[in-house]
């Protein structure tokens, strides 16, 4: 390839990484921002988390697959700077909001107009060399982790020196960084744009009838669907441990840090096994460790011991969306990759749609802990359900295109 895939990797990286932070800065601590800002009683609370968790997702999802379809005809980086200053225009709104109804509102437009990360995956996929591109992905992975890692951080510190209100400023002021990252550092291809833009129908139906591909949309449903029943609820139960409200936010913050901890050193090297043994088996070990991890969740009452524990998942679960997007390369054609991403991104933004409310209902009729023992049989049936679909791996390589060399090219004009 002719184009800087390592310039864009390292770029992407560094743009992902602010947009990450910048979303964990103010979104885990939006249960705490509802009760002491927008003034949602504690009774409604695990509701309320759970729709403005859940309203932007399913936004997001009814309109991704028309971003998908711009991207693959205008390109991916006018989407990075489309979704980077909108979203960070967004945040800043939040900051003087007081109404909920508002504020749910404004969640809306937030899923409307997003899409910085799935256009940053998309672009490294479409501009990596193939053989580059699971390697690629991995990294990418981190960049989401880091930012993780340091948002709840930040977003901790700030709620509890400056106020909840605070960290949608900070948010607001960081993602901004990633849309002029996008906007003067980011290499794209050429595209031809004079070719008709697909309908979405059209990508639906080509979509339908690979079935590989639509394997592995099922297992990012179910995984993504099992993750976020827990995450309007993590602060709540770290509340319930005993931790001052006060102090909730930085203690969450140090929580929500550890999957991310995590994820930095484990997904590189799950790329590399998944190099030497396969995605699919790797898919499989990552399911399976993380639902014995959320179950082991269920036997701690010490926010410590809850934190170790969720490092320990988060060794386990750093394979499971790198090697899903690894596997969406092998399975798809370029010319319907960005595409193939955007569909992944709609389905995965339905399941975390979804997982909120339910998490947030639940969370009203059973005990937080017993949620644990729920996320984690979820993750092990997705891993049956890939053990027992036990030719997936070669349904895979089946669907992927075939190279013809310029000798085989040769020949076949000889013998035509």
């Amino acid at each position: 390839m002719d184009f800087p895939w390592k310039r864009n990797l390292a770029v992407l990286w560094i743009g992902v990484f602010f947009c990450s932070t910048a979303y964990s800065i103010s979104i885990p601590f939006l249960p705490i921002f509802m009760n002491t800002e927008l003034g949602i009683g504690e009774n409604r609370l695990e509701l309320w988390s759970g729709v403005a968790f859940g309203i932007t997702f399913l936004a997001s999802a009814l309109i991704s697959p028309f971003w998908g379809s711009l991207a693959d005809k205008y390109g991916r980086k006018p989407m990075l700077i489309r979704s980077g200053f909108a979203l960070s225009l967004l945040y800043l709104i939040n900051y003087f909001v007081h109404d909920p109804y508002l504020f749910i509102i404004v969640r809306i437009f937030q899923g409307l107009l997003a899409g910085f990360v799935p256009a940053s995956i998309a672009l490294v996929a479409t501009n990596t060399p193939e053989a580059k591109t699971g390697y690629a992905l991995g990294i990418m992975s981190t960049a989401g982790a880091t930012g993780s890692i340091i948002g709840p951080l930040i977003g901790g510190v700030v709620s509890h020196y400056y106020g909840n209100r605070n960290a949608f400023l900070f948010s607001a002021i960081i993602v901004l960084v990633s849309a002029l990252i996008a906007t003067f550092f980011v290499k794209e291809h050429n595209f031809d744009r004079s070719a008709p833009r697909s309908r979405v129908r059209d990508d639906i139906k080509q979509a339908s009838a690979n079935k590989p591909f639509m394997a592995l949309l099922g297992v990012m449903a179910v995984t993504t669907f099992s993750v976020m029943i827990l995450e309007p609820l993590l602060t709540v139960y770290v509340m319930e441990m005993g931790v001052d409200k006060s102090s909730a936010s930085l203690t969450s913050g140090i929580i929500f840090s550890s999957v991310g901890i995590a994820t930095i050193i484990m997904a590189p090297r799950w790329g590399k096994i998944g190099r030497k043994i396969g995605y699919a088996k790797v898919l499989i070990i990552g399911l399976i460790g993380g639902g014995l991890g959320n179950i082991a969740q269920f036997f701690v009452s010490d926010y410590i011991g809850f934190g170790a524990l969720r490092f320990g998942y988060g060794l386990f679960f750093a394979a499971v969306y790198p090697t899903i997007n690894a596997l969406i390369v092998e399975t798809t054609d370029s010319s319907f990759r960005g595409r193939a991403f955007s569909l992944n991104q709609s389905v995965s933004q339905l399941a975390t749609m979804a997982g909120p409310i339910v998490g947030g209902l639940l969370g009203i009729w059973l005990p937080i802990r017993w949620i644990f023992i729920l996320n984690g049989l979820t993750l092990l049936v997705a891993a049956w359900l890939i053990i027992r679909n036990s030719n997936l791996h070669l349904m895979i390589k089946s669907a992927k295109p075939k190279r013809i060399t310029v000798r085989q090219q040769t020949h076949l004009k000889q013998r035509s």
